[in-house]
């Protein structure tokens, strides 16, 4: 109980600061949340094919898209954010930033199908084997605005896989996938 109480205050505390270190936070304290964008509504972000910003956008980095597809009844996509890589953009001291090593930003975005819309009242865990097959860590999704996420080690460059859990009221669903950290 206690790992799990770390690893939720780890993840929030991470999220939290990278979030102060992107540029324009102040628009995702307006109401609405992200300057009053909702979810699947990037009016005014201009993405490229990985789901990065292009230059001259809002500067916000979603991270790299490692999975799109159904869990269950829900339409989902899975994002990693390279934290280290984010504060050295903001422009984070060395020290702060080498804190940062090998850890991401894992977002899971969950729509309802039908609306287009985010799914309400989920939660999940996911399970990740590293590269070594013989370690492995579960870690608790935890809502986070349009999304449920968790901070997660990533050490080693190899393929890692992920296995998502997600709920919401009675209805269930699950996804495998895979990641290769280069």
């Amino acid at each position: 109980m206690r790992t799990i109480k770390k690893a939720v205050r780890t993840a929030v505390c991470g999220t939290a600061l990278m979030l102060l270190a992107l540029p324009g936070i102040s628009a995702a304290a307006e109401p609405g949340g992200m300057g009053g964008m909702q979810h699947g509504d990037h009016a005014g972000m201009k993405m490229d094919n990985s789901g990065k910003t292009k230059s001259g956008a809002h500067g916000m980095d979603m991270g790299e898209k490692i999975f799109s597809g159904k869990v269950g009844p829900w339409t989902a996509e899975a994002r990693l954010v390279d934290m280290k890589a984010q504060m050295e953009k903001s422009g984070m001291s060395a020290k702060t930033v080498a804190k940062f090593a090998g850890r991401r930003h894992l977002m899971l975005f969950v729509t309802d199908p039908a609306t287009g819309k985010a799914a309400a009242g989920v939660a999940g865990k996911v399970d990740i084997t590293g590269p070594d097959k013989a370690s492995s860590s579960k870690v608790t999704l935890v809502v986070m605005g349009e999304h449920i996420g968790a901070d997660v080690d990533m050490p080693a460059s190899g393929k890692y896989t992920f296995k998502a859990e997600i709920e919401s009221g009675a209805k269930k669903g699950s996804a495998t996938f895979p990641y290769t950290l280069k």
